[in-house]
């Protein structure tokens, strides 16, 4: 799972700075498998800090990070493996 092409939908490309994409990314390859074919990403604003709430469903999972941000965001994301490729794209996008 996610090891083949990733790619990203206009909404993610037009407000999701690149470096928050690849921490998404990255907390993503870091999983141990099995990885569920969804991963959920809740990003919501703490302060002058970044939240970024990752989770899924099968196996269960839930980890939090804070990472200092200067133009911090609310939005949800999910990253979705169909086999033949990975897509990051907002929650409003599905």
């Amino acid at each position: 799972m996610f090891n083949s092409n990733r790619y990203i939908t206009k909404g993610v490309q037009e407000n999701i700075s690149l470096e928050l994409q690849f921490f998404m990314w990255d907390c993503i390859d870091d999983l141990s498998e099995p990885k569920d074919y969804l991963q959920v990403f809740n990003l919501s604003v703490v302060g002058s800090l970044q939240r970024i709430t990752h989770t899924s469903e099968e196996p269960e999972y839930k980890k939090e990070y804070l990472i200092p941000s200067e133009k911090p965001i609310t939005e949800k994301v999910y990253v979705i493996d169909d086999g033949d490729h990975s897509t990051m794209l907002l929650a409003e996008e599905y």
